[in-house]
């Protein structure tokens, strides 16, 4: 049985599974990052400048864009099953420096070494489902994989709630790193019985253990076919940026977009909460962070609807259209957020603009972003280029992670809300006229 054109087993759901485990780490390590900030600012460093907050905030970014990048070269020259079990190791040991050593270097090394293994399965995990999964099915698994990130944004807000109200203490900030040691841990027990990537193997002239490889991951009566019809490896990586410019902009500045409004906003949204004023006027102190950390898993909430949309829609609509209408509408769901909080209406009103542009921005861009990498890119070129693609995305997250704390000290949640607009109209633009220059859309 052709790999290509099987159907649908139990084994394409495990290796999506095993996959997808990178994408719900960043989610958690977001979501974990926006919980320690304000306590560490409240125990540590009361005089944290907003500069210093933003780049504490973004260092596991900044450790995610050099993972993709580096690790995504490197996984085309070596092979992709050595990092793939790496990437999980490197995430534990991050969070074992956060744990024990609880001071602000350490906590900066920390998120820095554990975005570097979060950054290096970003750059395999779409890798390793579009060469495994039958054709019919890899764009749509390939977003399945990134909608598991919902997971890491929702459950972890929840635990960290959980943590606060057993023992209600900002100074058991360092204690919420264990939820990263835990799902690196998960994800490496995974990933000890497994195999390279066929496809891999193939492109490098290997056809007997690409087909080995195959059996192991799916059965033994898969067959995998030569990526050339007469068997030939297929030309090793020489990734040219010339050439690929626009599949680059396509593929990373639209990223970079969504990056900033899914992490400018997550990494800093229980500042957010507060500032926008859902807490009540007497709470002060940790109470005052568990309660905007309770309002933060509620808006986190509305990301897992957005992912339900976008994968009912991604294999009926054209993902570029999917892509720069999402982006549009969730410019609509942040006017609508300031207006709120501008007028000083009811909290729930706010919780609409947040629901409306939390469910565009993972419908359209946060998911389609994810899926375009391995549509564009070859086989040869595909691991680097998702990860040159992932490393501008987290360029736009780490500016955003550092500008929101400056932005909210210049001009208050109005400059927040209206600079995040704007960043949403210039990706749909981007989206709309590359994906026409491209072909991918009328």
């Amino acid at each position: 049985m052709l790999l290509r054109t099987m159907p649908l087993r139990g084994a394409d759901y495990w290796i999506v599974t095993v996959s997808s485990m990178e994408q719900l780490i960043g989610g958690a390590l977001s979501t974990v990052i926006s919980v320690m900030l304000p306590m560490l600012q409240m125990t540590l460093h009361p005089e944290l400048p907003s500069v210093v907050q933003g780049i504490v905030g973004a260092m596991g970014l900044i450790g995610i864009g050099l993972g993709s990048l580096i690790i995504g070269k490197l996984s085309d020259k070596m092979g992709y099953l050595i990092w793939f079990r790496l990437c999980p190791i490197i995430i534990m040991a991050g969070s074992l420096i956060c744990i024990f050593l609880p001071n602000v270097g350490c906590l900066v090394a920390g998120l820095l070494i554990i975005g570097i293994g979060t950054g290096g399965g970003y750059s395999l995990d779409s890798a390793y489902i579009s060469e495994l999964l039958p054709d019919k099915w890899r764009l749509f698994m390939v977003g399945v994989a990134k909608a598991t990130c919902s997971i890491g944004f929702c459950a972890p807000a929840i635990v960290c709630y959980w943590i606060l109200k057993h023992d209600p203490s900002a100074h058991i900030w360092s204690r919420m790193a264990w939820i990263l040691f835990v799902l690196g841990a998960v994800t490496l027990l995974m990933r000890l019985r497994w195999a390279e990537s066929p496809k891999w193997l193939m492109a490098q002239g290997k056809l007997k253990q690409a087909q080995k490889a195959a059996q192991k991951l799916l059965g033994s009566d898969v067959d995998v076919a030569p990526e050339k019809p007469n068997g030939a490896p297929t030309p090793k990586s020489k990734f040219q940026w010339g050439a690929n410019m626009k599949k680059i902009i396509f593929s990373g500045i639209p990223w970079a977009c969504e990056g900033l409004g899914v992490y400018g906003f997550s990494v800093f949204l229980p500042v957010m909460v507060m500032a926008l004023g859902f807490e009540k006027a007497t709470e002060h102190g940790i109470v005052k962070i568990m309660s905007s950390v309770e309002v933060t898993a509620v808006v986190n909430a509305f990301i897992i609807p957005g992912f339900i949309i976008g994968l009912w829609l991604i294999r009926k609509h054209n993902h570029v259209k999917m892509l720069y209408k999402g982006f549009i509408w969730s410019a609509i769901g942040l006017v609508a957020l300031l207006i709120s909080y501008l007028l000083k209406l009811p909290a729930w009103t706010m919780l609409i603009g947040f629901m409306i542009y939390e469910i565009a921005l993972n419908a359209g861009p946060h998911l389609i972003t994810y899926v375009i990498p391995p549509r564009i890119y070859p086989v040869e070129d595909r691991a680097e280029g998702n990860g040159i693609a992932a490393l501008i995305g987290k360029i736009g997250a780490v500016a955003g992670v550092i500008l929101m704390p400056i932005l909210l000290d210049w001009g208050g949640m109005t400059l927040v809300l209206v600079v995040s607009a704007i960043v949403m109209i210039i990706g749909a633009l981007i989206g709309r006229i590359y994906g026409r220059e491209l072909g991918l859309v009328k």
